[in-house]
């Protein structure tokens, strides 16, 4: 059974007056009770001050009885002269059996009082775990936790870092108590709570300086990953041997301010400060207390970053979304102007006037860059209709051929079909997969140097139909490999007036997908660039239904 410890001075004090009071009592009636009872009432003051008050006053009662007994329950009276052997036998007996109760009594107690301390510590931490589950933000969740932090260590100033790929962010989410509001830490306004989420502008945060820098202790803790401390006279202690001794004597013995990195999955999240006034003390329980709710800590920063990143993702999205909106708006809009401009620039043509020839050139360069804005917001909003059917690679291939031999202009087109083996055939959308192959050979005489021919190559790849398209170009670097499909996107280096918005790879890998097929990229040994087009092969036995285009 537990017993509650009165404060030391107090519990020495009252026991030395319970040992006389009952000396006294004893020496008044030493004739009329024997040995074995004035021993058991000794032992009973000894084992209630041992409860109350610790081992080191059992101890001490338990030897100030034995001298107690002999000068003034045993004959000869008043004199520490024993007569008889089992005189001391009976001393000995006490002191041993009073001095083991006294041993005893402190390990058990001192185990009560841990088993206490790690009842609040777990109240604390399921406490903690069910308002950061009820919370409904991520910042009121790291608030929580700061609280219960100051708490466990009487009120010292709390304040959490987020850390973003080794940079510390300017503000902090801080609990500061009223009673150590004087003296806030670095980067956090005195008050009772701040409210403010990590990498949040407030203004510029008292203790930072202009620079808008963290402090170097926590600009080192944050960089490195281990913790830092300062000590009252100033002095600095970096790295491991903060938490050396944490088993034994907790964190660091003490401190002024103790600096701890928050890590989830091997990454620096946060950096946890603590600041007392005059200096943060932890023991072992306190200490390791202390390292399981700073994870705490940083699972909530990371959930910070998480929403943040979520809510970012979320506006990324609804501004897309818009964006597409606009341009099948706009797009949609400009094509009876674009009309309205060919029909006058024909007119102008009858009239004799050769500019118009550049008007209707122009025109339909920009007709046909509404078409992509136009298609392009169609695949996005999944509105592309898509009709598949069996199909011939080799009239794919041909079709292509025809469409852009106006525009080879000399240029030698190769193409490489293995014809002795059965015919390659696939089901696909004749239309958009014309459209791909086109844009690719294009995209290949742009870029391609003209003494250099274009491979066209068709093959048969288990249950995909692979059409590649080889160049000898300047291909394109590892750094914008997956850039290349985005719309918009033009190499760096390439002509203003290369004919086109950007808008053709793009549009090409989206009606891929749309078929159920791949397009990707890959160097060309020996210099250049290869586009895969992978469209689904069909079963040979389904070739009697071979569709013509």
């Amino acid at each position: 059974m537990y017993v509650p410890r009165l404060s030391r001075t107090a519990a020495w004090a009252l026991w030395i007056v319970v040992l006389v009071l009952v000396t006294v009592l004893l020496v008044a009636v030493r004739g009329r009770l024997d040995q074995a009872q004035n021993i058991l009432i000794y032992l009973l003051v000894v084992l209630g001050g041992s409860a109350s008050g610790g081992r080191a006053l059992g101890l001490f009662l338990s030897a100030a009885c034995f001298l107690l007994i002999d000068y003034y329950l045993q004959t000869p009276y008043d004199t520490l002269a024993v007569q008889k052997p089992l005189d001391w036998f009976v001393l000995l007996a006490f002191f041993t059996t009073a001095t083991v109760a006294a041993q005893l009594l402190g390990h058990a107690n001192a185990q009560a009082e841990a088993a206490r301390r790690r009842a609040a510590e777990i109240d604390r931490l399921a406490a903690l775990g069910a308002e950061t589950l009820s919370a409904g933000r991520a910042e009121n969740a790291l608030a929580a936790i700061l609280r219960v932090i100051g708490d466990a260590l009487g009120g010292a100033h709390c304040a959490i870092y987020a850390v973003d790929e080794g940079r510390v962010q300017p503000t902090a989410l801080a609990a500061v108590p009223d009673s150590a509001a004087h003296d806030p830490p670095p980067g956090v306004s005195s008050g009772a709570s701040s409210g403010v989420s990590p990498g949040m502008p407030s203004g510029t945060p008292s203790g930072v300086p202009p620079s808008g820098l963290p402090p170097p202790l926590i600009a080192w803790v944050a960089a490195s990953g281990e913790p830092a401390a300062e000590r009252p006279d100033g002095s600095e202690v970096r790295g491991p041997a903060v938490l050396a001794s944490a088993e034994r004597e907790g964190p660091i013995g003490s401190a002024r301010v103790l600096v701890l990195p928050l890590r989830v999955h091997d990454r620096t999240v946060g950096v946890l400060r603590l600041a007392a006034a005059d200096e943060i003390a932890l023991d072992a329980e306190q200490g390791r207390f202390l390292l399981a709710i700073a994870y705490y800590a940083a699972l909530g920063v990371e959930r910070l970053r998480l929403v943040a990143e979520a809510e970012h993702a979320q506006a990324l999205r609804e501004a897309d979304r818009l964006k597409d909106a606009l341009l099948a708006s706009v797009s949609h809009d400009l094509r009876t102007p674009l009309t309205t401009i060919k029909a006058l620039a024909g007119d102008i043509a009858a009239g004799g006037d050769d500019r118009a020839a550049v008007i209707e050139q122009q025109a339909d360069r920009l007709n046909h860059m509404v078409a992509d804005l136009l298609d392009l917001s169609r695949l996005n909003a999944g509105g592309m209709p898509v009709t598949a059917e069996l199909y011939a690679a080799e009239d794919l291939v041909g079709a292509a051929l025809q469409q852009v031999a106006g525009a080879l202009d000399g240029r030698e087109l190769r193409t490489e079909i293995e014809w002795t083996a059965p015919i390659a055939v696939g089901r696909f959308d004749f239309v958009h997969s014309l459209r791909i192959l086109v844009n690719l050979i294009e995209n290949a005489l742009k870029y391609a140097p003209r003494t250099q021919p274009i491979e066209v190559a068709v093959r048969r790849e288990g249950d995909q139909l692979a059409i590649s398209v080889a160049d000898r170009g300047p291909g394109v670097p590892a750094s914008e490999r997956q850039r290349i499909f985005e719309p918009f996107y033009r190499p760096a280096g390439a002509s203003p007036d290369a004919g086109s918005a950007g808008l053709g790879l793009a549009i090409a890998r989206r009606l891929a997908t749309a078929q159920g097929g791949t397009l990707v990229y890959a160097d060309r040994p020996g210099g250049g660039s290869i586009f895969t087009l992978r469209l689904p092969a069909a079963q040979i036995g389904e070739e009697a239904g071979l569709a013509t285009a």
